[in-house]
């Protein structure tokens, strides 16, 4: 059955959806609107985004210094900066750097927007809270878009995560990733253990396609 799933969104579903997105397009979220720009991570039509967010919103976040590497169209930035934190939010996309200056607008909150390659022009500081929702699929990204889905051929996106995170945070700075089945889980968690990081898996939810894990990853005191 899940076979078949996959052959119907790769050859009906998918197609139509590319379709949909080269539009700008909108997506609600418990009374959040944002815009959703051509080559923009849409955060409705992929269950990682609210996974992630489960976990965020459990978390007391007033006062407290929160990043969000690829932020996309800005939504857990909104919810992050609406529970009270002080928000970096990044992306290395030119288009979702400007889409999330629109939704920051349009939401009337006000976070740090930041261009950057994961922490290449990050200030340097400590966060409170990172949050990443990253790309894991073994390839080398063509164009800006595909940065949000592209992690290089042999995971280079997390060797140059995992290798420069720890200069953002303390011990006990909450690092939150959501991956899926579909991507080389044992490859990320070994290179996280390379440097230094544990790690506990907090929260698994399956739909019809894929099966999604929250990550939560501990600097080595």
């Amino acid at each position: 059955m899940k076979a078949v799933l996959k052959y119907f969104v790769s050859n009906t579903y998918k197609p139509m959806l590319v379709r949909y997105l080269a539009r700008p397009r909108t997506y609600s979220y418990k009374g959040i609107q944002v815009a959703v720009y051509p080559g923009v991570f849409h955060p409705g039509f992929f269950f990682s985004t609210k996974i992630l967010l489960n976990q965020i919103k459990r978390l007391d976040l007033q006062d407290r210094n929160f990043l969000e590497l690829g932020a996309g169209t800005g939504l857990i930035s909104i919810v992050a900066t609406k529970l009270g934190a002080n928000v970096t939010a990044t992306d290395i996309n030119p288009e979702a750097i400007q889409c999330l200056r629109k939704n920051r607008e349009c939401n009337n909150v006000n976070f740090t927007v930041i261009r950057s390659d994961l922490f290449a022009s990050v200030p340097p500081q400590e966060f409170d809270v990172i949050a990443i929702n990253p790309p894991y699929y073994k390839r080398n990204p063509a164009n800006s878009a595909e940065y949000a889905w592209c992690c290089g051929e042999n995971g280079e996106y997390f060797q140059n995560f995992f290798g420069e995170v720890g200069k953002f945070c303390r011990p006990d700075s909450i690092i939150l990733m959501v991956l899926c089945d579909g991507c080389d889980i044992d490859m990320i968690l070994h290179m996280a253990k390379i440097k230094g990081f544990r790690f506990e898996c907090l929260e698994r939810r399956q739909n019809l396609l894929e099966k999604n894990f929250v990550f939560q990853f501990f600097k080595a005191s």
